[in-house]
């Protein structure tokens, strides 16, 4: 079959985040042939990055390709964290349909709502499927009610309102009509999306008409478009005029052209009307820009992004142990890096000074995943404390960004964090008991929940769970609870002692055991009082000549706090720093010179 004769369908699959989307492009993919009998492969084979494997969540919109019939059907498996939504926001602009994925016990999430939005605004038909109905006590009738209320609630036209529904358990591949049949395979689900969407009208004849709804990069080509054609075809070799987003006419060259065969991108002559490709030899390419033939460009809408809530400096790492582990150390470095980044939702600014540049995200994790995977790549930086983006409305007043927090906690430790939310000028909307546990849905600033995950994960002894979602934007709310410690900040240059921690546990935590290198000004322990305390975690004892060899044998000292790159984050104030090596996460004081820290206080009072 040619590319030309080829019957094509885009989907994509959507959903709150744990719901099962790549569990469910496994399936296609294991049921469709793209592996042979006695070919080994992982679950979530589309989650290919190290991070979205070690934290089971997908981070990067993928694409792949399965055969059914004559039909190709192409598939896009979406992020399903509020962080990433602007991922998910692009990608539904290159479907005919999206399946929605809804957890047969959890019901709507606040992140369906925002997917299942953004799909019905752009005109789709969404399929529901019900996931997980081999659960124990599943509520997956009553799931389909409170889902067909979400579509209302909405305003979804008719067509959309009479949406399919499926019932599946995406981990074995079975998808089936009715609740109460048995399933063999994903042919229900398949067949539905046939019938539902059929191919894409061919166009093939028209001028070109492709839009970038996605980016990737390659090491040999450097910078990639990926979009889907709307009109026409696309040609290696190709000279094409791109319209940008602001109209502005620019001509280039297509020097490769490659659609999704399964997993693989396959290089192709020409790829036609309806398919999804990846184009190369555009080196300056970007988000929402059109590409046509030259002198019949029709530029399409412009793609929005939703604006970040969230930014922090990105700092040259001046620290006494700067350069000891990282390969990239300078600012040309990181400006270098944070350039070829082609995740959208970020952005990138300049500071006023020379040391580093100001990024902007959708939330903690969207900007702590970048870290992390510079970190991993030899990068060395300082980072500061997340802080949120204010805004003014159409009035002048002052406005900052809400979320729904959805918390589902034991009723035991459920007034403790009803408590912390109320101190955090936090809304409370619904309070149901869910078997043995409560769920509280609040409405509550971007602010005062920066820091709140690692608070609610001690409160809760680990058990509790919580999702969020950007709702808008609320008149600002005044000040809110600071961190009520201070730290403990070591005084020289040295390694640890046991016998100088078991003197400091009294004083506070410790977030440092024996025989760790430490500098002047870095945090080693959080303080019991509210002040912060310059101490010595470097002093021995002193040696005599009647001390006995054993005399050191009876120091017991408490496991040391160790912090993830988030809870770090979360942890530092305004005056502090997260130093992040490939090999280490230390917190820092901004100033590490004990006194030009007490002359900086003096002066700002």
């Amino acid at each position: 079959m040619t590319m030309s004769d080829m019957k094509i369908i885009n989907i994509a699959v959507i959903a709150h985040v744990d719901a099962g989307k790549s569990t469910l492009v496994d399936a296609f993919l294991n049921q469709s042939g793209v592996f042979r009998a006695n070919e080994e492969h992982v679950d979530c084979i589309m989650d290919s990055n190290d991070l979205e494997r070690e934290r089971g969540i997908t981070i990067y919109s993928k694409n792949c390709s399965i055969m059914y019939g004559d039909y190709k059907i192409n598939i896009v498996d979406t992020p399903g964290h509020s962080d990433f939504s602007s991922e998910v926001e692009r990608v539904i602009r290159t479907v005919d349909t999206v399946i929605l994925l809804v957890d047969s016990i959890e019901g709507p999430m606040p992140q369906t709502r925002f997917v299942l939005q953004k799909s019905l605004e752009l005109g789709l038909k969404p399929i529901l499927v019900i996931n997980k109905i081999d659960k124990p006590n599943h509520r997956a009738e009553e799931v389909v009610d409170m889902t067909f209320d979400l579509f209302v609630d909405l305003q979804a036209n008719d067509e959309q309102l009479d949406f399919p529904i499926l019932y599946g358990i995406g981990k074995q591949g079975i998808m089936q009509y009715e609740l109460e049949e048995e399933g063999q395979d994903i042919k229900p689900l398949l067949e539905t999306i046939v019938e539902r969407v059929g191919e894409y009208p061919k166009d093939d004849e028209a001028p070109l008409q492709l839009q970038i709804s996605a980016l990737s990069y390659d090491n040999f080509v450097g910078r990639l478009g990926i979009g889907r054609i709307y009109k026409g075809k696309v040609k290696e070799g190709q000279t094409v005029e791109i319209a940008d987003n602001d109209g502005k006419i620019r001509t280039a060259k297509v020097s490769k052209v490659m659609v999704y065969q399964g997993l693989k991108q396959v290089a192709v002559p020409e790829a036609t009307s309806g398919d999804i490709v990846v184009i190369a030899g555009i080196t300056d390419i970007s988000i929402g820009e059109t590409i046509g033939e030259i002198g019949k460009v029709d530029p399409m809408t412009p793609i929005h992004i939703e604006e970040p809530t969230l930014s922090m400096n990105f700092l040259v790492n001046n620290s006494p142990f700067a350069g000891q582990s990282g390969k990239f150390v300078t600012t040309r470095h990181i400006k270098d890096r944070l350039e070829t980044e082609i995740n959208v939702g970020l952005k990138v600014e300049p500071m006023d000074t020379t040391d580093g540049y100001r990024v902007s995200g959708r939330g903690e994790l969207h900007l702590s995943v970048l870290i992390e995977n510079m970190r991993r790549e030899g990068y060395e930086l300082g980072v500061s404390k997340p802080e949120v983006i204010m805004h003014k409305d159409e009035n002048g007043t002052l406005v900052e960004p809400v979320e729904r927090v959805v918390i589902s906690v034991p009723d035991e430790y459920s007034g403790t964090v009803i408590s912390k939310l109320n101190l955090r000028k936090g809304m409370m909307q619904s309070m149901e008991p869910e078997n043995g546990h409560i769920r509280i849905e609040y409405l509550c600033t971007t602010r005062a929940l920066l820091g709140f995950r690692s608070e609610l994960i001690t409160d809760s002894r680990g058990e509790a769970t919580m999702v969020r979602r950007i709702e808008g934007y609320t008149e600002y709310v005044g000040e809110l609870p600071r961190r009520a410690n201070g730290a403990l900040i070591a005084q020289e240059q040295g390694t640890t002692m046991g016998y100088a921690l078991n003197s400091l546990e009294d004083r506070g935590t410790l977030f440092v055991k024996p025989g760790v290198d430490v500098y002047s000004g870095m945090i080693i322990g959080q303080n019991n009082r509210r002040e912060d305390m310059t101490v010595n975690p470097c002093k021995n004892k002193k040696m005599t000549n009647t001390r006995s060899s054993g005399a050191d044998d009876a120091i017991r000292l408490s496991p040391p706090r160790l912090f993830t790159l988030e809870e770090a984050l979360e942890f530092i104030e305004d005056d502090e720093l997260v130093e992040v090596t490939p090999d280490a996460i230390r917190l820092r004081k901004k100033i590490l010179d004990e006194g030009e820290r007490t002359r900086a206080a003096r002066s700002k009072k």
